[in-house]
């Protein structure tokens, strides 16, 4: 076999709620090594979600590196999600829980008519862990934590930066409003472009390119890019993006700037993704959901943690819906994946835009059942990325940046396939249909969280 050439090769990590995922990818997107380095998502109460940040962001990101065994590579780049946020001592390792997203530590209140991504959650996400940890050397989210652990330098891309707004203002650390959080502008991590070079991993000739946000990098290599394209990024969170052509607003919605000039994206993040569906595996034995007769599944209003988008609401909690003595564990699975398929076939329906193909991207797009539940419930054949670590590729793709093999992020399209198409089983169409709607008859009267 002919190796790959240290020039062609670039590593991408990237640090997700159960595990960091690391590629090593060739000039044309090819995957050549893979790690995977599982880790726990903790949730101690039922408001709370974090990492062991130490673990996750910091000894995970290592470890895959590790695993890949590519010293000869030519740069890396690390993505991750947000918001995020720990205390670290003077080496840079965490001393406190790694905060994540919807944790209730983060709570704000959040407008349901709200047209862009809500701020505030990183300020409160940092009041808590100062008063926690008011010595500490600093306080950073994850790919700050993983690039210091790689090449010593703490720093996070702009995209990362902006979702911590007040705190970032958009030139640099707010320092009023890290001041009001418990906190000293010295002590946030350096912000610089996603691709450029950050210094060299620690032991190597190779250069570590600051990298993005995990769902960004997912979005650069997945060739989504034309008006009516439906992005589903299937990962714990179950993330929806509709290309359209120009900015609008929808109810319940955000409306953000696509990587594409000259496009947004309409859509948002559900928990309707791995978080529930892992919870769900935990619960039941063994079964096949396509073993289900259409017409004899449940329907399940899926929000064990509360919803995103586009209720905004993280009190509100599931419901499984006309159950009966008939139902085995196969049924249940079958509502449960449906149920995911719901959310995306709602915002794709909210969004308005007229739909020309649904690409399924994320590490869930390994899971069969789901696949077919969500071209099931939409009804529209669903194009699957060919590579599953979508945010370790876009981050590979970023790391070319800092060593001047690529100039532009939009040229990662052209590391986007699709390695199958799931098409819709016309036998369920109206079985499916019908859960459909009472699926959304729920959603208008949710069950809450008990005090």
């Amino acid at each position: 076999m002919t190796r790959v050439s240290r020039e062609e090769v670039t590593l991408g990590i990237d640090i997700g709620s159960t595990a960091v995922k690391a590629v090593a990818a060739d000039e044309n997107g090819r995957v050549i090594a893979r790690a995977r380095i599982p880790h726990q998502l903790r949730v101690p109460a039922p408001d709370r979600l974090e990492h062991d940040a130490d673990e996750a962001w910091r000894r995970g990101p290592l470890a895959a590196l590790d695993r890949l065994a590519r010293p000869d590579a030519k740069a890396a780049a690390v993505s991750a999600m947000v918001p995020s946020l720990t205390a670290v001592d003077s080496t840079g390792r965490p001393i406190t829980p790694g905060l994540l997203y919807g944790d209730g530590r983060g709570r704000v209140v959040v407008a349901g008519d709200a047209s862009f991504p809500p701020t505030g959650e990183a300020a409160e996400f940092l009041r808590w862990t100062a008063a926690e940890a008011p010595d500490a050397a600093g306080y950073w989210p994850a790919p700050a934590v993983a690039n210091h652990a790689l090449a010593g330098d703490a720093v996070v891309d702009f995209a990362t930066a902006y979702t911590t707004l007040p705190l970032f203002d958009g030139t640099g650390w707010n320092e009023q409003a890290c001041t009001d959080c418990g906190a000293t502008v010295d002590r946030m991590p350096r912000v610089d472009a996603p691709g450029a070079a950050a210094g060299k991993v620690r032991h190597t000739d190779t250069v570590l390119a600051v990298g993005a946000i995990d769902a960004l990098c997912e979005q650069l290599v997945a060739g989504a890019d034309q008006e009516g394209d439906v992005l589903v990024l299937c990962g714990t969170t179950l993330i929806v993006w509709v290309t359209i052509s120009e900015h609008r607003q929808v109810p319940g919605l955000w409306t953000i700037p696509h990587t594409a000039a000259g496009k947004s994206q309409i859509g948002g993040p559900s928990n309707a993704g791995g978080l529930f569906l892992g919870w769900v595996d935990r619960l039941l034995a063994p079964a096949d959901p396509a073993a289900v007769e259409p017409r004899r599944v449940p329907v399940w209003s899926p929000y064990v943690r509360g919803e995103r988008v586009p209720y905004h609401d993280p009190d509100r909690r599931a419901v499984l819906d006309g159950l009966d003595l008939t139902h085995d564990a196969a049924a249940l699975r079958r509502a449960a994946y449906e149920a995911s398929g719901f959310v995306v076939r709602q915002l794709v329906e909210r969004s308005g835009a007229p739909v020309s193909r649904i690409v399924a991207a994320g590490g869930g797009t390994r899971v069969a059942p789901w696949m077919q539940a969500i071209a099931d419930a939409t009804g529209r054949p669903v194009q699957v990325s060919a590579v599953a670590e979508g945010a370790a590729l876009g981050a590979a793709f970023l790391a070319r940046m800092a060593v001047g093999l690529e100039s532009s992020m939009t040229d990662a399209a052209r590391w986007a396939g699709i390695e199958r198409v799931i098409e819709p089983d016309r036998a369920w169409e109206s079985a499916t249909d019908d859960r459909y709607h009472r699926f959304l008859e729920l959603a208008e009267r949710p069950s809450l969280a008990l005090d």
